[in-house]
């Protein structure tokens, strides 16, 4: 069969990655075109990405929106790693375009004021959604059997598949919906802005509870118009699927926010499916295995990279660089390595600020390690935490703050790491930790969504739970503590728990199979 995903982002591209989604998109092409699948990519070009050395141009797309049609050429652009079954699209057209004022570079998503959230970005994706609509029903992109969208970006496609008469041949055509972030909703007026889908399309009509946000009845929720328009409903594991159809009870609980009758009526009809994300097991990958100081002057001249490229030093910069320094001459260095990879967010770190007895869970957690050990915690996000860890450095010297990204950084503590530590208060379905596992580190994680499906207490790694924010804070410490404590003591139990960890496998050609049997078939 031929399957056409349709996604904001592909990894498969140059820089035409932002989260999580574009590895997904990425890696479950090829796993099901090694099926027997003919499998398309469909995204939007960006001002840029039709450009990339060795691309064609296949055809010109005829389209409406904003009440005129307009052409867009589609191009074929070749994958950094080029699978046979595998055809990779972009579509460029000016108002897919976005240019950062401040770096001057094209950009993926834009950055609207808060009062003002999807504006840009609503306009741009429903532009993409109906060229890459009519790029199906003109069939200059191979017949499809089945589409298969991405986020609430792609939705759109749904709704003009449903009410636009131009579209009518894609009511043949089985389609699928998958949820990777529900917080990003895609909300904008039904009307009333240039930014709103009266304006978007403004020749067809449309039933209100087919687009309807349930929150704000003058709104329409792209996400929900996914959900409610397509022929099955998928998110990123089985557990988080579960969770979505439940209502928040923030901060403790983390569930539909704000769409759990919508998921739940899906959900109750049988057209809700939770299917993890895999993860690459390549035979010929190494690993790079390393002895602390290497390691720990591997992140020096990392430091030195990144201030190099600004006209100051960051104090996140100036303490990690001292640390890195202290550990280094230090006659006795530490023997532990407890990791974190991470965006500096409350989604993923909430819980280490989280106090007790005017100290933090990260700060208890620290204590804990004294001088056995260091926690190093790579990542960049939200400017609060950013000060909360840099503060945390200052006070502690197993601690090194890493204020940046970098894929190899990541690597390293993926394979040197002895315990990986993963807070998050919502996991859709989490790669940190297979990542870290499939270099045979256990993880500590707090047992939600796809963390809950991939880490087994006491077996491959440690799970805590909780009633509340403070509860959950709490129990992840004392889990934390208790595997720092299992890592120094019993050795034996340590080694079989790390095998277990390693042993794990969560495979995108699992993944694919049950795509095609549970959503595609």
């Amino acid at each position: 069969m031929h399957i056409v995903h349709m996604a904001a982002e592909n990894d498969s591209l140059p820089n035409a990655k932002v989260g999580g989604v574009a590895d997904v998109v990425r890696d479950i092409a090829p796993a099901l075109a090694d099926l027997g699948h003919q499998v398309s990519v469909v995204m939007p070009g960006y001002g840029f990405l039709h450009e990339t050395e060795g691309a064609k141009h296949v055809a010109d797309i005829c389209f409406p929106f904003r009440g005129t049609l307009h052409d867009a050429p589609l191009y074929r652009v070749p994958a950094k790693q080029v699978h046979p079954g595998v055809t990779q699209y972009v579509i460029h057209h000016p108002f897919l375009e976005s240019v950062n004022t401040h770096t001057g570079q094209h950009q993926i998503y834009v950055h609207d004021p808060d009062d003002q959230p999807f504006f840009s970005d609503g306009s741009r994706f429903a532009c993409f959604c109906s060229a890459a609509a009519a790029a199906l029903t003109q069939e200059v992109i191979p017949r499809a059997d089945v589409m298969h969208l991405h986020d609430w970006h792609t939705a759109l496609v749904a709704l003009l598949r449903r009410y636009h008469p131009a579209c009518a041949p894609l009511q043949r055509v089985r389609t699928v919906f998958t949820i990777h972030n529900l917080a990003l909703q895609g909300v904008r007026p039904l009307a009333g802005s240039s930014s709103s889908l009266s304006a978007w399309f403004p020749d067809i009509s449309w039933h209100w509870l087919d687009v309807a946000d349930p929150r704000w009845p003058d709104a329409c929720n792209l996400m929900a118009c996914g959900i409610r328009l397509s022929d099955r409903v998928h998110t990123v594991s089985p557990t988080y699927a579960r969770e979505i159809c439940r209502p928040d009870d923030l901060p403790r609980f983390h569930g539909a926010q704000g769409l759990e009758a919508v998921l739940a009526h899906e959900n109750d009809t049988g057209n809700l499916t939770g299917i993890l994300n895999g993860c690459d097991y390549p035979e010929n990958r190494h690993p790079p295995v390393m002895e602390m100081p290497e390691m720990l002057r591997g992140f020096q001249r990392r430091i030195m990279q990144w201030s190099a490229g600004r006209q100051t030093v960051s104090s996140a910069d100036f303490v990690a660089g001292h640390n890195l320094s202290n550990l280094l001459q230090r006659r006795n260095r530490p023997k532990m390595l407890l990791c974190s990879v991470t965006r500096l967010t409350d989604q993923k770190v909430l819980l280490m600020r989280q106090g007790q007895d005017g100290m933090s869970a990260m700060a208890r957690i620290l204590t804990a390690l004294g001088d056995d050990g260091v926690y190093v915690l790579l990542g960049t996000g939200h400017e609060e935490f950013v000060r909360f860890f840099t503060r945390l450095e200052a006070w502690f010297p197993n601690f090194i703050f890493l204020h940046g990204f970098s894929d190899q950084a990541a690597r390293t503590l993926y394979a040197n790491g002895d315990l990986f530590l993963m807070p998050s208060s919502f996991e859709p379905c989490g790669i940190g930790q297979m990542l870290a596992m499939r270099d045979g580190q256990p993880c500590v994680v707090h047992a939600v969504g796809g963390l809950c499906d991939t880490v087994i207490h006491g077996v491959n790694g440690f799970c805590s739970r909780g009633r509340d924010l403070d509860d959950q804070a709490q129990h992840f410490v004392e889990t934390a503590c208790q595997a720092i404590e299992l890592l120094k003591n019993d050795p034996d139990k340590w080694q079989q728990i790390k095998n277990n960890a390693a042993a794990a496998r969560f495979s995108w050609q699992h993944a694919a199979q049950q795509y095609v049997e549970k959503l595609y078939g």
